[in-house]
């Protein structure tokens, strides 16, 4: 297994990508936004993205998005192909892809939004605290990225305050940021959050289906 910073020769495996990304969020039943080729294409032309391959079968993938004219950065798009799960790869392409992103714009704020628990997990892993959205970008574009997502409304009946994503931020300005891997406190605390957002969703479903 090859993990690469990825350049417009991988062009070729933009609509495997995005077709994955795409059926990854069918499954899971919540908020992924959604992703066109070009985009992705662009995100590889500029060295913003790593991808995994197996020989040149498509494994997995992940790139990088600016915002707040480079104050902030999100490693956004982490996607392992079906043939793929389960062997740890994800945690691979989250640390080669975080590592990219400290390289590039190693004086500004990481951020994640997500619904997986496993995704929290890797994200502490690496340095990343729980905060709420206020603390992320307040650049209007990336908020604007979430209209593809099914939950979309919930962020916007909110203000963008909440949703079903929990917001995490590794700043590197902090020293407690660099931290051993996760405790069993940060576990159970991760838990009770995508608990208590899996609540929010399936009531949000139920009175969905009483209208």
């Amino acid at each position: 297994m090859e993990i690469v910073i990825a350049d417009k020769s991988h062009s070729i495996y933009a609509d495997i990508i995005c077709n994955t990304i795409a059926d990854a969020a069918q499954v899971r039943g919540t908020g992924i936004a959604k992703r066109k080729p070009e985009y992705i294409i662009t995100k590889m032309e500029n060295g913003n993205a790593v991808i995994a391959l197996e020989g040149d079968k498509f494994a997995g993938f992940c790139y990088i998005e600016q915002w707040g004219h480079g104050k902030f950065v999100a490693n956004s798009g982490l996607i392992v192909h079906p043939d793929f799960r389960n062997i740890g790869l994800a945690k691979q392409i989250k640390q080669k892809i975080f590592e990219h992103s400290r390289t590039k714009f190693p004086e500004a704020k990481v951020f994640s939004i997500t619904t997986g628990l496993a995704v929290m997990k890797m994200n502490s892993d690496l340095g990343y605290k729980p905060v709420t959205f206020s603390e992320l970008t307040d650049d209007q574009s990336f908020w604007n990225g979430c209209q593809t997502c099914k939950n979309f409304d919930v962020l916007t009946r909110t203000e963008q305050k909440m949703c079903l994503c929990t917001g995490m931020l590794y700043d590197p300005s902090k020293k407690e940021a660099a931290k051993p891997a996760a405790n069993n406190h940060d576990k159970k605390v991760w838990t009770r959050l995508k608990n208590i957002k899996q609540s929010m969703f399936l009531k949000k479903e139920k009175n969905e289906k009483n209208e």
